[in-house]
């Protein structure tokens, strides 16, 4: 089968704000709820949120532009932005490199949007509020070991993703996230305002703001932003360079990227004012992951003045950042799909969707069925967690960077860039050959311990 087949004509975003929406829907996800703020908090609160904003501004911004200007040059696919010119160049494997990323994200990724899911159903039918007397700890424990409702619930939520995707840019991920994200945000700011009049949550104020400047200077906090920075806009998965090839003509790319970074940073910091001072308030020990969504914050619902009516806002919230983050990973091998084959939009959509729940399968039953089958020590989840989020993305933002910096002319990329003749565009243009790919490596040698 060729490498390029025709398509139908390209679709398109229905204007910048719809892709702004979408690209910063993407971004957003559960990590920035649950994770962002307890990082910030445990490296120095107010001295991480510094260095957070400079890794964004040297590291995630060039990136993120760098995407975009891939995707609008490629104006098709994450697999043809890296090889336009030459279909059978060695380079096409780069794009490869994040479709096959995005579905191995999104067979995990949706079987914790799947918990999401269960858990905002059971806090509207009051099923979660009764079952605080068998503790929490043990209902949760007790659910995700259960041999068929994890699948079942990430069968729901990747069903609810293929229609949406399969719907096309315009009717079906814009429309989404149209409504998606103002009720994202309304809802955040909503339980942020609430934790606020909690009795003691100005503690949690201090965690997340009051800066620490020795923990500065052990240098660990650095990598610590630079990768949290990396992983919290989502770069290395193509999801800009897919999203970009629907940009129109007329579209600043510079100017969305800016707006992406800075609409991520803000909700992040703006989820953990939702959730830290209420967890102090309580007397509970700050966490991260499953752990703090789960097991603590109902604890604290449940006690809560107008709790259930909070965890109902927080589980829907949870569940709504997972899907506008799942419609962006199934976009990308979905685009791919119908740029080489003859497969219409829904049947591509359904087929990548099939794909992901076969593969998440296994995720979803390594902490039951499968939670004897250990990989190099690690449950199937975690395995895949691990190796896609510590390796597979961070060589897919280096592959941007050399590809971007070094192997297309200068004149060309920063044609795509828009910041062609700009003092900016030579800074970025630098960012992305020198500084970004060095900082990326750095989190890559942290994680595996060479630092």
């Amino acid at each position: 089968m060729s490498e390029n087949r025709a398509q139908s004509p390209r679709e398109q975003w229905g204007s910048s704000t719809g892709f702004v929406l979408a690209t910063i829907g993407s971004a957003v996800g559960i990590g920035n709820i649950w994770r962002f703020s307890y990082v910030a908090g445990e490296n120095g609160g107010g001295a991480f949120l510094i260095v957070y904003g400079f890794s964004v501004l040297l590291v995630g911004l060039p990136i993120v532009i760098g995407e975009m200007a891939l995707g609008r040059r490629g104006a098709a696919d994450a697999v043809a932005a890296f090889a336009r010119d030459m279909p059978r160049s060695p380079w096409r494997y780069a794009g490869w490199v994040a479709v096959l990323g995005c579905v191995l994200i999104l067979s995990f990724y949706a079987v914790v949007a799947g918990w999401s899911l269960k858990y905002f159903t059971g806090a509207v039918s009051g099923a979660l509020w009764k079952a605080a007397s068998e503790g929490y700890g043990g209902y949760y424990r007790e659910f995700i070991a259960d041999p068929l409702a994890p699948v079942g619930w990430l069968f729901a939520m990747l069903a609810l993703t293929v229609i949406i995707v399969a719907g096309g840019i315009r009717r079906g991920i814009e429309v989404a996230n149209r409504i998606l994200m103002p009720l994202l945000a309304l809802s955040i700011v909503v339980l942020a305002i609430y934790s606020a009049t909690l009795p003691g949550s100005a503690k949690g104020w201090e965690f997340l703001f009051l800066p620490d400047w020795n923990a500065v200077l052990k240098g660990r906090v650095i990598v610590a932003a630079i990768g949290q920075a990396f992983f919290s806009l989502g770069i290395g998965m193509a999801v800009f360079i897919t999203y970009s090839a629907y940009i129109a003509p007329g579209t600043r790319i510079p100017r969305a990227a800016a707006t992406i970074a800075i609409g991520d940073t803000l909700f992040a910091v703006v989820a953990g004012l939702a959730i830290f001072p209420a967890v102090f308030a309580f007397g509970m020990n700050p966490a991260a992951g499953p752990e703090l969504a789960f097991i603590t914050l109902p604890q604290i619902f449940l006690a809560m003045p107008y709790g259930r009516i909070a965890g109902i806002m927080f589980f829907g919230l949870l569940t709504a950042a997972a899907l506008t983050s799942m419609m962006s990973l199934l976009e990308v091998p979905v685009a791919s799909v119908l740029h080489r084959s003859r497969l219409g939009r829904r049947r591509a959509a359904i087929l990548t969707g099939c794909v992901a729940f076969v593969l998440g399968i296994p995720s979803a039953l390594s902490f039951g069925l499968l939670s004897g089958v250990r990989i190099t020590g690690s449950s199937v989840f975690d395995f895949v967690n691990h190796g896609v989020s510590n390796y597979l993305l961070p060589l897919g933002g280096i592959l941007v960077c050399v590809y971007a910096g070094w192997v297309l002319s200068r004149t060309e990329i920063m044609s795509a860039s828009g910041l062609s003749g700009t003092a900016a565009g030579v800074t970025w243009y630098w960012l992305l050959r020198l500084v970004a790919p060095v900082m990326i490596l750095l989190v890559v040698l942290d994680t595996v311990g060479a630092l």
